[in-house]
């Protein structure tokens, strides 16, 4: 059996640790990126600068050597290639060899501790930022060239007077380490070998539901209330990496305790009006969410322009509960539905378009009173009743 030793070769030449030089010296051939592989020409080895899995399994397989060392940047545990390297060298004696992270690298330069830091890779990869800065005091990323992008992304998300750092080439001849506020990103020039640091003194990781009113921006348009809000969400059950729908968002009350609960996934809030659009928006950045998607459109249609979704609420149909139901399950059979209805003339239509569409409905009727002072004593004021309904997906 053929042995490779993938090695992290850190940074330089300089941040490679001793049992990883000593694996590359006794390895009879050398593959990696042509960047790392020079570092290691004196030592006069046939070397290959292949290092897709595929390529270098390929190799190995085909060349007559039997010890090979494949080397990788930073560290074998940190967004490394090594992982799929594993996957495709089952058939060889493997060793992992650890290095220098330029994490690890990063922050001892800072002269500061990172095991409280969200950790995050934006190279190459979806991920959302702004909500691991929300939650985190300290949010380390692995940039790739798209540091106006990610800047646009937090000052959207209402961090653009955040303390960011940025580190450039780390490890090499043109390393630049250097702080600014997270604005100040939109027209800084950086490398694409760059890394990113933002720090949050007000960081907030609560998931919230039932949210008071209050903390909302309204315009006109009518709003669900914090109890149903919290009824709504636990009606839907949403995982971290949900991906659903809020269907009639209007202020985007709902949107808002959606995105909070599917901090790793994505909300689509969908509605015909255009004060909506700017509601939401205005509501995303007061509660500082990055994974929120305004759509402008009418359903069933916009919703033919979406992903798969795991959920929907519909908060308003325009009369057209029928066809939105169908166009959500037929798009996704497993969709989790729950559906807010005022009227009983609402409620029979959402009946209706379970039914049809062959979901068990679950029925319940929400009243709320609450608490105001009427000539120095407390009474209960009712709220208007509301009926949710809801099915499908995980029940």
């Amino acid at each position: 059996m053929k042995s490779v030793a993938v090695v992290g070769a850190g940074l330089n030449a300089a941040t490679l640790t001793g049992q990883g030089r000593q694996a590359i010296e006794q390895a009879e051939a050398l593959l990696g990126a042509a960047r790392l592989l020079e570092a290691y020409a004196g030592l006069r080895k046939p070397s290959y600068p292949e290092y897709a899995p595929e390529q270098v399994a390929r190799r190995v397989r085909e060349s007559g050597y039997q010890r090979f060392a494949v080397l990788v940047s930073g560290d074998t545990g940190f967004y490394s290639a090594a992982e799929g390297l594993c996957q495709a060298l089952t058939d060889c004696q493997l060793e992992l060899v650890p290095g220098v992270s330029s994490l690890s690298y990063f922050f001892a330069r800072l002269q500061r501790p990172w095991q409280h830091a969200a950790l995050l890779s934006c190279h190459g990869r979806e991920a959302n930022l702004a909500d691991a800065v929300r939650r985190s005091p300290l949010t380390f990323v692995l940039a790739g060239g798209n540091m106006r992008e990610l800047a646009e992304e937090l000052v959207a998300a209402g961090f653009g007077g955040l303390t960011a750092w940025i580190g450039e080439e780390l490890g090499g001849s043109g390393e630049r380490i250097a702080s600014l506020a997270v604005a100040e990103l939109l027209a800084a020039t950086v490398s694409p070998l760059s890394v990113l640091l933002v720090e949050n003194p007000g960081h907030d990781s609560r998931i919230r539901s039932g949210i008071p009113d209050g903390e909302f921006r309204q315009g006109r348009l009518p709003m669900t209330k914090a109890e149903v809000r919290a009824v709504a969400l636990a009606k839907l059950g949403l995982k971290p990496e949900s991906v659903c729908c809020d269907i009639g968002c209007g202020t985007g009350s709902v949107t808002v305790e959606m995105a909070l609960a599917a901090y790793q996934g994505r909300v689509y809030a969908l509605d015909k009006n255009d004060e909506a659009m700017g509601l939401v928006r205005d509501n995303c950045r007061l509660f500082h969410l990055g994974n929120v998607i305004p759509v402008l459109g009418s359903a069933p249609e916009a919703l033919a322009a979406l992903p798969l979704l795991d959920a929907a609420f519909i908060g308003g149909s325009g009369g057209r509960m029928g066809g939105i139901v169908a166009a959500l399950l037929g798009k996704n059979p497993r969709t989790r539905i729950v559906a807010n209805a005022v009227t009983l003339e609402g409620l029979y239509a959402v009946g209706e378009a379970f039914r049809a569409n062959g979901l068990a409905a679950e029925t319940v009727q929400l009243s709320v009173a609450r608490n105001k002072t009427v000539g120095g004593l407390t009474m209960m004021a009712a709220q208007n009743p509301v009926f949710m309904i809801s099915g499908g997906g995980h029940d």
